[in-house]
């Protein structure tokens, strides 16, 4: 079920929300979260039902572990050690990734290299597995290391299967969840969170359908279907794609915090304007800032802790390697490891600056730092090697330029060096003053504009705030057509 589905708007979220607080008024707090555990089940069911077994499994596997590390030190019967255990939860998850979303992928690398023949699996990967299997893998750590003390099943259930945040995120920590479900305060409807929750998520929804999904039109034209761009298409698919990306997945975050208010629960903020940065660590402080803090957590923090003695260059290294982990998370494609790959380069650059008190001026740090996301992303977006270097080919070549009409008569001289006047955008299947009216919108909204988690902070019932949900809220509603899934939820 999508969030910007008129099934979950009229019919999902307020059945949802309405028997929630309707059971915890009659004092039944245990079946509101049943009941919340239900509806988070079948909003993950109404995909593929056929997935429900094992994200079932897996809820109980991690359970059984982590109580049982829980309660090893009372325990007096030892079977197995607690780093045994630890090591049994961590296979399992790991293992859960590797089978169902890069079994594939080894096998069609190993019969390149080996050429071998064996056969491919064809696996569907199951719906939300990278972010359900990472929230789990952190609780699973953080009870072998003592800092988990919740050992209620129904509340360990809610946290990982909350439906707000279950399908692509945010990646929630079980300390900023599980007190938020136990506050008995947050059992009672409040009205201004309601107020803010729909403000926040009309706001997504626009981000989406109108915004994101515009830029998708062009992405998609230049990457899968264009034989050829010119230099003038090449940057607008880019830049498309750039935009699309950011609006789509903020977009389905902000749905996701605004849906979760509702509940009196607040997830973490995500993306603070990370189009804004002026360096690649400022970046990565903005842009998925629950992944960054996991992949900090989890992966950055044990792989320096193995060093015998850190260095600059030893941390540097760690960053790489994480980067390629977090890259290779998100996809089994070698497009991922290279994008993982130069994030984790942009990210020693970055520190070597910063250790050698390099400052740069603030404009040009924006302009590099904005164009090299830009151009990573092509990486992102590519599904074969050759869909790069065809927009990157074309990004960087002054051999096909093509110039609008009306310039012809006035810059004729310019035929002689290869420049053609024309149609700016013929491959895209676009008027070139569309994309750029769209492009300068784009430029206008993540620059100059305050992001929708500045707005939730600054939040007041007021006209204008009122104006702002009925517009976004009605414009989303007309333009729901058809389905147009999430980008991320293919990762």
């Amino acid at each position: 079920m999508l969030f910007n589905s008129y099934e979950f708007i009229f019919a999902f979220l307020p059945i949802s929300f309405f028997v929630y607080f309707y059971l915890n008024s009659k004092k039944l707090t245990t079946a509101a979260k049943a009941w919340l555990v239900f509806t988070s089940l079948f909003f993950y069911s109404w995909w593929n039902i056929m997935y429900l077994p094992l994200i079932l499994i897996s809820i109980l596997f991690n359970y059984t572990i982590t109580n049982t590390m829980i309660e090893y030190d009372k325990s007096r019967r030892k079977y197995f050690s607690k780093k045994s255990l630890l090591h049994a939860g961590l296979l399992f998850n790991i293992g859960l990734l590797v089978y169902f979303k890069y079994m594939d992928f080894f096998i069609s690398n190993t019969n390149t290299i080996s050429g071998s023949d064996i056969e491919l699996l064809h696996l569907a990967l199951p719906l939300a597995i990278s972010f359900f299997t990472l929230q789990q893998i952190a609780f699973l750590i953080d009870s072998y290391e003592g800092l988990v003390k919740e050992k209620n099943f129904l509340d360990y259930t809610i946290f990982v299967t909350f439906f707000p945040q279950l399908i692509a995120g945010p990646i929630v920590h079980h300390k900023e969840m599980m007190p938020q479900f136990a506050n008995v305060r947050n059992k009672v409807k409040n009205y201004k969170n309601i107020a803010i929750g729909l403000f926040i998520f009309s706001i997504g929804l626009f981000k989406k359908v109108v915004i994101a999904d515009t830029f998708a039109v062009w992405a998609t034209q230049g990457f899968d279907v264009a034989t050829t761009l010119n230099l003038f298409e090449a940057w607008v698919t880019s830049l498309s794609y750039t935009f699309q990306l950011y609006f789509d997945f903020s977009g389905y975050t902000d749905m996701a915090i605004g849906a979760a208010l509702l509940f009196n629960i607040k997830l973490p903020i995500n993306f603070n304007s990370p189009y804004k940065a002026t360096g690649m660590i400022d970046f990565w402080q903005r842009w998925h800032i629950t992944l960054s803090n996991f992949i900090t957590t989890y992966i950055y923090t044990p792989i320096v802790r193995s060093f015998d003695r850190l260095t600059f260059h030893k941390a540097m290294f760690a960053t790489v390697i994480t980067f390629l982990i977090a890259g290779l998370w998100h996809g089994a494609s070698w497009m991922f490891i290279i994008f993982g790959g130069l994030h984790g380069l942009g990210l020693i650059i970055n520190h070597y600056w910063k250790k050698r008190k390099i400052k740069l001026n603030v404009v040009l740090a924006w302009f590099i730092t904005f164009n090299f996301v830009n151009i990573t992303f092509v990486f992102f977006r590519a599904k074969e090697w050759d869909d790069a270097v065809k927009v990157l080919g074309s990004m960087f070549s002054l051999d096909n330029i093509v110039l609008p009409n009306f310039l012809a008569s006035k810059l004729a001289s310019l035929s002689k060096y290869g420049i053609e006047f024309g149609a700016l955008a013929t491959n895209l299947s676009a008027a070139g003053k569309d994309l750029i009216i769209w492009l300068l919108i784009g430029f206008i909204l993540i620059l100059v504009f305050k992001n929708s988690m500045d707005k939730l902070k600054l939040f007041k019932p007021s006209a204008i705030n009122s104006f702002v949900f009925i517009m976004a809220f009605t414009i989303s509603l007309y333009k729901l057509s058809g389905y147009s899934e999430f980008l991320y939820f293919r990762f």
